[in-house]
């Protein structure tokens, strides 16, 4: 099939979807399609990728409406009083993304969305999150060190995804996750040297103690050890996931959101930690390449 094209309700820049997330909604939507990206007309100004899913999200409530969103909400950002359900009455089903500002945050809340799954993040302006995301996602704002806050944060939450380093704290309020999936880099700032060593030794410190806190939690985790983040699209180059190689190599940020969302579905018995930068390895079924290595 060829490429795709949707007009949003205000018609401007031209938006290409790139692969992983045209992927997933291809997908989603039981569409195929082939290199060609899927397009839909908004500025005439080039916007980088989380504005361009951003506004294909946010084209409108005919969209909001076909996607299964609900209407938005008040303006002053407030819940009605029924959308505040005690914690006994929540059905664990939401994914808690631990910082919503974060850009692989976005990336992670983006294909979450794409994935119709109910999301939950922390971030710190709630007004700019609703704005951005609109109610698509439950923002809270706060302290994440706030034990009241992380306790509202992680009420109905079955999943939590950690996009970088810092928020592993305050165990105590993690009784009942089902899973915690945590994005480190502590293979790379194990691998610097120099004055590089020196800048990212704090970052490293934060990394160690959150991938140690996270093993000793009793809860089931994957802790996926990237190489050097950067900014690249997604999609286009394969995987290298042999032990050793995040020290060395570098992986595209929309691969590392992608590959943290896809590691949701598959829930290991105690952990499971692996490597991974961009290579020649191609992943087909992101579900069963989980469960295999699990069962190694």
């Amino acid at each position: 099939m060829g490429s795709l094209s949707i007009c949003v309700n205000e018609p401007s820049k031209l938006l290409s979807f790139s692969s992983p997330c045209r992927q997933l909604w291809c997908r989603n939507w039981n569409w195929k399609s082939n290199k060609r990206s899927l397009t839909c007309f908004s500025s005439q100004k080039k916007i980088g990728f989380m504005d361009q899913i951003l506004d294909y999200i946010e084209g409108g409530p005919k969209l909001r409406k076909w996607y299964g969103a609900p209407e938005l909400l008040p303006k002053d950002g407030s819940l009605s009083e029924e959308d505040m359900s005690s914690e006994e009455d929540e059905v664990r089903d939401a994914v808690l993304v631990t910082d919503g500002d974060n850009e692989i945050g976005q990336m992670i809340i983006l294909s979450l969305i794409i994935k119709r799954t109910r999301i939950k993040a922390l971030v710190k302006d709630k007004r700019v999150a609703m704005e951005a995301f609109g109610t698509y996602v439950e923002p809270i704002a706060g302290d994440a060190r706030d034990r009241s806050l992380l306790k509202k944060a992680l009420s109905g939450v079955r999943a939590v995804i950690c996009p970088n380093e810092g928020f592993i704290s305050n165990l105590e309020s993690w009784k009942g996750l089902q899973h915690v999936i945590l994005l480190s880099q502590l293979s790379v700032y194990r691998g610097s040297s120099g004055v590089q060593a020196i800048v990212t030794a704090n970052a490293r410190k934060q990394a160690e103690q959150d991938e140690s806190l996270v093993m000793a939690s009793g809860i089931p985790y994957t802790i996926i050890r990237t190489g050097l983040l950067i900014n690249a699209p997604g999609g286009n180059q394969g995987f290298n996931f042999k032990e050793g190689c995040a020290s060395q190599g570098k992986l595209s940020k929309e691969d590392a959101a992608f590959i943290c969302v896809e590691a949701l579905e598959t829930v290991p018995q105690k952990g499971l930690i692996f490597e991974v930068v961009n290579g020649e390895d191609k992943v087909m079924d992101w579900k069963e390449w989980f469960a295999t290595l699990i069962d190694k």
